[in-house]
């Protein structure tokens, strides 16, 4: 036991004598990292290694870019070209349409230029913009950042019209002495996908141009067009509204053959087709802007709700002529009750012309029984004479004649005329509105 507390102690003894010889390091707060041994060492990149402070490739610092290149000199030549990728909506109540687009602008700046043996250009992110020069080129009549423009339409021949729309671009506040804005490329600047496709509208045409615009207060500034034609689809309008007009016109014609002692038939069926156009030209009209011209559909709609109202007063005019018909006939009842009791004869009352013999040759009347002048034009009294001795061959045609004349009696005059007259009218109509509009 002794012997090992002996050699612990030594031991000890040894420990604390090394550790005395060691240089004492005094701490610094940083961590000491070994050297890396040879077999690990790789050869550095010496090209991105920087030698002192990093020298800026664009010296932004140097120049006030809130002013424009060659300031107080000549106007700087900025080019524009324009990629439409889609034509998404056009309101004919706000009279606008919403474009998207891709805009490219084209200047130089000798100030952003630099030093390279190798490369002639470089490409920055976009938070470069918020440091330098840029024009300042915005969308005329345009009402928010989506570009959403302004597009004065004319609805003359709506719904077989075309309408042209721009899109305009110009710089907001340097004039043509400062900024001068030009198409790249020409026409050739404008390019667009060959998928855009709308709705309502046929896209026929994109072109360019470019004209002076005059501010009084500021002055002359160059301005940019993009200019398109789009003309509407017909086949839409068609089915909504000319061939639902058309068949109400066509559906009024119907009282022409229904008796003209069928009132309630004929009255509803005239005020149904008026009331039905009147919904027509009220739906076209909710959908369009409030102008104060008169718009192609509105000549047809107008035109058909016309033809509709007349039928409803032929309608009004043949059951007053009827009742003053009906009148005088029950008059010259009353004047003249004998004449149902005749021999050998019939008489029948009819409406249509006269001659004066045949008024007055009443065979079997006495002479007191003629009629007057003013009797003679009221009514006509056709005298039928029918004797025992006529053979089958005249029974059969007075028959026919009664049938005819019966015939007469329920459909008006005004009704046949007007089975023909209101659709050869409508059909000349058609032809004159669809040659002149389409």
């Amino acid at each position: 036991m002794p012997y090992f507390t002996k050699l612990v102690l030594f031991l000890l003894c040894l420990i604390v004598l090394v550790e005395s010889r060691r240089p004492k390091r005094r701490w610094t707060g940083q961590l000491e990292v070994p050297s890396p041994s040879h077999l690990y060492k790789k050869n550095l990149d010496m090209t991105k290694i920087r030698k002192g402070k990093p020298r800026p490739l664009l010296r932004v610092e140097d120049h006030d870019f809130t002013m424009r290149p060659a300031f107080g000199g000549p106007a700087i030549p900025v080019g524009v070209d324009v990629q439409v990728e889609s034509l998404d909506s056009i309101s004919e109540v706000d009279m606008d349409f919403t474009m998207t687009l891709y805009l490219r602008h084209y200047w130089k700046d000798e100030r952003l230029s630099f030093s390279s043996t190798s490369n002639k250009s470089m490409t920055f992110d976009g938070r470069l913009i918020k440091k330098i020069w840029v024009p300042d080129i915005f969308f005329v009549h345009s009402k928010r950042i989506t570009v959403t423009a302004m597009c004065n339409m004319d609805f003359t021949h709506f719904p077989l019209d075309s309408q042209t729309c721009s899109l305009e671009l110009e710089s907001y506040a340097y004039t043509d002495e400062d900024l001068m804005l030009y198409w790249k490329n020409g026409d050739e600047s404008l390019k667009t996908d060959e998928k855009i496709s709308l709705s309502q509208f046929l896209i026929q045409k994109f072109h360019t141009t470019s004209r002076l615009a005059f501010y009084s207060s500021t002055g002359w500034y160059n301005r940019l067009y993009i200019n398109f034609t789009l003309r509407r689809h017909i086949f839409f309008f068609l089915l909504q509204t000319y061939f639902p007009a058309t068949l109400m016109v066509m559906l009024s014609w119907v009282s022409f053959w229904i008796d003209r002692r069928a009132v309630p038939a004929r009255v509803s069926l005239g005020i149904n087709t008026v009331l039905t156009m009147s919904t027509i030209i009220t739906g076209v009209n909710a959908s369009m802007p409030r102008v104060s011209y008169i718009k192609a559909v509105d000549i047809y709609l107008w035109v058909s709700f016309v033809f509709v109202f007349l039928s409803v007063l032929e309608y009004a005019a043949v059951n007053y002529l009827t009742t003053v018909q009906e009148r005088k006939e029950r008059k010259l009842r009353e004047k003249f009750p004998c004449m149902c009791g005749m021999l050998h004869s019939r008489t029948m009352m009819l409406d249509g012309s006269y001659s004066e013999s045949e008024a007055n040759s009443l065979a079997g009347y006495p002479r007191s029984h003629v009629l007057t002048e003013e009797e003679r034009q009221d009514k006509i009294v056709v005298h039928l004479a029918l004797s025992n001795e006529s053979n089958s061959s005249r029974k059969k045609d007075l028959l026919k004649g009664q049938m005819g004349l019966h015939l007469f009696q329920n459909t008006h005059a005004i009704d046949k005329y007007s089975r023909v007259i209101f659709p050869a009218s409508y059909i000349f109509f058609n032809l004159i509105y669809w040659s002149v509009f389409s």
